[in-house]
């Protein structure tokens, strides 16, 4: 069965930007199938909204399906992974500039219910291999999420990048070779 991967931008961003174009050809020149997915209304987003193109856009689950997530498309992943039946498991998460609080936007209400509360043992049980990503001067999220959440939640590989700022649309990060380097690992 062929390794897939799916790119999932943030808030207001796009499959087509940043670094997500760039990691979308290395990964198929490495012989992946890639879909760089872009989520509706990414200026107003909704998780449930969200979830159901994730649900719809990835079909049939399996240990060979992949994540890299941007910003919100980390909680949004998190959330898709909580709502798994038991018996799903896929093959990894590496996770871009990772959050798993709300940060203060009211914006983002929809992916925090009931304070916030991610069921951690469940998401555990539907992916054992995370890797998170953050840089060392993002204005958004600074680099205690990253920490919190990969190394006290998930117990993923850290890793802290110099001078990638948000690793957003508009930060002129064209290229993420941590990120390809994260899902070569994975998949060996």
């Amino acid at each position: 069965m062929k390794k897939r991967v799916f790119l999932i931008h943030g808030w207001d961003g796009s499959p087509d930007k940043g670094w997500r174009p760039w990691l979308k050809k290395e990964l198929e020149a490495n012989g992946f199938e890639v879909q760089a997915l872009a989520l509706p209304n990414p200026r107003t987003p909704e998780l449930q909204t969200w979830l159901d193109h994730i649900n719809n856009s990835v079909g049939q689950l399996d240990n060979q399906c992949y994540f890299v997530c941007h910003s919100l498309g980390n909680i949004t992943i998190l959330r898709y992974l909580e709502s798994l039946a038991v018996e799903k498991k896929i093959g990894g998460v590496v996770m871009v500039a990772g959050f798993c609080s709300n940060l203060g936007y009211k914006e983002l209400a929809s992916f925090f219910p009931n304070q916030g509360w991610l069921d951690w043992d469940k998401i555990k049980s539907h992916c054992d291999k995370f890797v998170a990503i953050h840089s060392d001067n993002d204005p958004f999220v600074s680099t205690h999420y990253g920490e919190e959440l990969f190394q006290k939640y998930l117990g993923a590989k850290y890793i802290l990048e110099h001078d990638k700022k948000h690793f957003g649309d508009n930060d002129n990060i064209t290229e993420l070779p941590s990120a390809l380097e994260a899902i070569l690992e994975m998949t060996k």
